[in-house]
């Protein structure tokens, strides 16, 4: 006879690609799964592959000042998809996160669970999705498995083939949670957060972690952009925003009682309107003099950095700031242009007027796109140097679902659309010549 409250697994699979470093990358969507099963009295335990601080580790765990780290990883033969459109790849493909053997000892020490759900995130990384769902499956033949997450909505037709997962639902899970959980077991589901007002979702479920070296906050949901290289708006139609203290308080709750420092923001659209959003929030965390650090890997919108902007962010604790240039070529009207040249300089201003040092702010530079003249690429980089920032060189991958994905099928050297694998940044796939390999070979020296 099956229990009231059902056990449901949440997992985290491994990450297959050929570099990989954990730059503040969690599986926030999943955990808030989680923190809203645990409010309805759901048993939920969580499977992190990606996990920095396995127990079963015995090598020191590297933890930079900033929550940061590099994975564990161990290197394995390359996806036959690869293989058979690439030939020879001299880069080694690695398995990033926990040791195989860990996790299955994991899994075997575990309660049987009776629902599964595993999240996804980069569409590439669709092979470390399948080999985790098929441990799952080794262990737990009978349990269902049910995939989400941007990897199951972006590719779905590629992951109802080849993942494995019983069941693969597309876009936000909170709306098909209840549904889900109700036909795999049975129990109903009785507190459901409002999705047109966010500040009645719980607070994601971080502390199903082993060490919480950072948390991911993400104060709104959406973008207001609709950027060509970008699957933003096709995962989140709308823009929704959570209130100021609603916020607050939650960095308050993983400060005071998890003691956690580091918070990165996950949004596309920290400062849009800041004067009712952003100016508030860290207006009260200056009131309260919390000693906590900020980083923007999302990047911010350079438009509107204003100086009071500037001023709350540096006074707030902002330690890492990123800048979504894209481009400096200003007068160029190939892609979403959303900065001016004197937008650009006038922000940069503000935030060095307003105490943030070189080290601190770096500016996207979008590299690798269909057709790009590396000569922009590399005035941009000298550009961004030449006034103290860090450029960071952003390589393109083509996402379907986006305005640019038939342009970059078109453009790629090899077919993209075969496998989710292909579109590796890594790759360079819409880079078609060795000239131009070479020279952004030459362009991350220059970076660097």
């Amino acid at each position: 006879m099956k229990a009231d409250s059902p056990h449901i697994l949440c997992v985290n699979p491994w990450v297959h690609d050929f570099a990989a470093f954990d730059f503040w990358a969690r599986p926030l969507g999943l955990f808030t799964i989680a923190a809203i099963l645990r409010q309805n009295r759901v048993r939920v335990s969580f499977l992190d592959c990606m996990n920095r601080f396995h127990p079963r580790k015995t090598n020191p765990v590297k933890v930079y000042w900033d929550g940061r780290g590099p994975f564990d990883k161990t290197q394995i033969p390359l996806p036959r998809a690869l293989d058979a459109h690439l030939g020879h790849v001299s880069k080694k493909f690695t398995r990033y996160g926990a040791l195989k053997e860990w996790i299955e000892q994991d899994l075997l020490a575990m309660d049987r669970p009776d629902l599964i759900l595993v999240t996804s995130l980069m569409t590439y990384w669709a092979t470390g999705v399948a080999e985790t769902i098929a441990l799952l499956k080794k262990i737990f033949p009978d349990v269902p498995v049910v995939l989400g997450g941007i990897y199951a909505t972006l590719c779905e037709t590629h992951a109802r083939k080849y993942s494995g997962a019983d069941q693969v639902i597309t876009g936000p899970a909170e709306p098909v949670l209840a549904d889900l959980v109700e036909t795999y077991t049975g129990f109903t589901l009785n507190e459901m957060p409002d999705p047109a007002d966010l500040d009645t979702t719980p607070f994601a479920a971080l502390d199903l972690q082993d060490a919480i070296a950072y948390a991911p906050i993400l104060t709104s949901r959406g973008c207001p952009f609709s950027c060509e290289y970008c699957a933003s708006s096709f995962l989140e139609p709308r823009l929704r925003r959570r209130s100021p203290e609603n916020v607050f308080q939650e960095l308050c709750h993983w400060h005071n009682n998890f003691q956690v420092k580091n918070f990165a923001f996950y949004d596309d659209a920290l400062l849009i309107n800041p004067e009712r959003y952003a100016f508030p929030l860290l207006e009260r965390i200056i009131d309260e003099k919390m000693d906590i650090f900020f980083h923007t890997p999302n990047a911010v919108h350079i438009k509107e950095i204003s100086a009071k902007a500037a001023d709350l962010m540096f006074k707030a604790g902002f330690k890492t700031i990123r800048l979504g240039l894209e481009t400096a070529d200003f007068s160029s009207h190939r892609h979403d242009i959303k900065v001016k040249r004197n937008e650009f300089f006038t922000a940069v201003d503000h935030l060095r007027t307003s105490g943030f040092a070189k080290d601190q702010l770096g500016a996207y530079l979008l590299c690798g796109l269909p057709g790009q003249n590396l000569d922009e690429v590399e005035a941009s980089v000298n550009l961004v140097k030449g006034l103290g920032l860090t450029p960071v060189l952003a390589y393109y991958t083509p996402i379907p679902h986006t305005p640019m994905w038939a342009d970059a099928v078109k453009n790629a050297r090899f077919d993209i659309t075969a496998h989710p694998a292909l579109t590796n940044n890594s790759l360079f796939p819409c880079v078609r010549s060795q000239q131009d390999l070479d020279r952004i070979s030459q362009l991350k020296k220059i970076v660097k």
